[in-house]
């Protein structure tokens, strides 16, 4: 396949009357990771929600692998092969850790128990407690390597490493650099500049619901004073 693996065009998305995301143009290429950064309420959750169709109210074109996206049910789009970790994780607690893993239907590329236990061993030990006795950093690894076991093409991960402990944060950055060295294209939301310029190959910087800069990899130092400001209350 030519192009970008994921191409948003001219995306504009509403809650109500309320016009929050204006005329947002990304792309993603097969096996590259993208961070989306910026204050609270600059609309990085809603791109993503506008992506994985949970927005319906939204005007422009999503396409993926060339294929529209842009009027398909949620659930269509996840079976495309996109999959999306929420800020609140959405895990199943009144399962087990184990349940929570066997939930999905375990698709081609898709990871295996062994991988997940392998990856964060604390899984395996917590197997038989419920979700909602998780630690918040417990409950960021089950639900990424949740979504993981569906074998996703485009993983959208909205603010992993929020609220985590540096010991976590390192945990799930390791994790994704995995993921990385492995090929699969990511969009990271993200306002822990740190986490994000670790991982990212290029920054997306919304404001106030529009993209006003975008940032490589080797830009980022000699545009850190520029980011920072962005992402300043």
């Amino acid at each position: 396949m030519g192009g970008p693996l994921l191409d948003v065009r001219d995306l504009n998305a509403y809650y109500g009357q309320s016009h929050v995301l204006h005329g947002v143009n990304l792309h993603v290429n097969p096996g590259e990771v993208v961070s989306l950064i910026g204050r609270n309420g600059a609309g990085k959750t809603t791109t993503l929600k506008s992506i994985m169709g949970v927005l319906r109210s939204r005007t422009g074109q999503i396409r993926f692998e060339g294929q529209d996206l842009t009027r398909l049910p949620s659930n269509r789009i996840a079976a495309r092969g996109l999959s999306w970790v929420p800020e609140e994780r959405a895990i199943l607690s009144s399962l087990t850790v184990r349940e929570n893993l066997e939930l999905p239907p375990a698709r081609p590329g898709g990871w295996s128990l062994e991988r997940a236990y392998q990856t964060f061993p604390v899984l395996r030990e917590r197997g038989h407690h419920p979700g909602s006795k998780l630690s918040g950093g417990e409950q960021q690894m089950l639900a990424i390597v949740r979504v993981l076991r569906s074998g996703p093409k485009l993983l959208l991960l909205d603010e992993p490493s929020e609220g985590l402990a540096p010991v976590i944060v390192q945990a799930i950055g390791d994790m994704l650099q995995e993921l990385r060295r492995d090929g699969l294209s990511v969009i990271l939301v993200e306002q822990n500049l740190k986490f994000a310029t670790r991982l990212a190959d290029r920054h997306y910087v919304l404001v106030d619901g529009e993209v006003v800069d975008e940032v490589a990899r080797h830009e980022v130092e000699d545009r850190r004073a520029d980011l920072l400001r962005y992402l300043s209350v």
